[in-house]
């Protein structure tokens, strides 16, 4: 990609899936995108288009500011990771959640080179946070908020890995059950200096 994409060609990418990165748009815009290496065209029907790696960090590098100061009363879904995000429980958010997450199940059978839904996709490793968090809202488990426990995703230094905290020990080693049965691998660990408990998680290659 030698240029920006055009106002037009933003538009699409910015309105992309959150997860899945599939886009919608005039076969003009979107046949410009796959020529610039942010847009590929699924080989299986429908034929859909998504965005390439390269497409999800040109959306990520330069967000809306309606979205970037509130995702959700904006229509964009972000997996809650836990920490002074307010909680909604309600029907809503739950169809929000199982959505994305079977939207997440099927970039795994489309991006995976054996089209395996067992292990997480190249995506969940751009977006590791993310993508742990998914997995553990989708599962049921209440993230952290600023009236009650729950878990927390956090990134590390370690490449491929975030730190999942739970202050709840029996809740910790569910949420590493969770994470093991999404395709992640896990281990628990304890802090020197403060000796709380974490897991650190990784996704599966194999």
């Amino acid at each position: 990609m030698t240029r920006p994409p055009t106002a037009a060609q933003r538009r699409v990418i910015d309105a992309a899936d959150p997860v899945t990165g599939r886009l919608r748009g005039t076969e003009a815009q979107l046949a410009a995108l796959v020529r610039h290496g942010l847009a590929f065209r699924h080989p299986r029907p429908p034929h859909d288009h998504f965005l390439t790696p390269a497409g999800h960090r040109t959306r990520d590098a330069a967000p809306q500011p309606q979205a970037a100061a509130r995702p959700e009363p904006n229509g964009v879904f972000a997996p809650r990771v836990g920490g002074a995000e307010t909680a909604d429980d309600g029907p809503a958010r739950a169809r929000e959640v199982h959505s994305a997450w079977q939207g997440l199940l099927e970039l795994r059978r489309m991006t995976n080179p054996d089209a395996a839904v067992d292990r997480p996709c190249g995506w969940e490793r751009a977006h590791l946070v993310r993508a742990a968090a998914l997995a553990l809202e989708a599962a049921g488990h209440p993230p952290e908020g600023p009236d009650r426990a729950g878990y927390r995703v956090r990134a590390t230094p370690q490449p491929e890995a975030v730190a999942v905290y739970e202050a709840d020990g029996e809740r910790l080693r569910a949420c590493e059950a969770t994470l093991e049965r999404a395709g992640w691998q896990t281990g628990e660990y304890t802090e020197p200096r403060t000796r709380t408990r974490y897991l650190l998680a990784s996704p599966r290659r194999v």
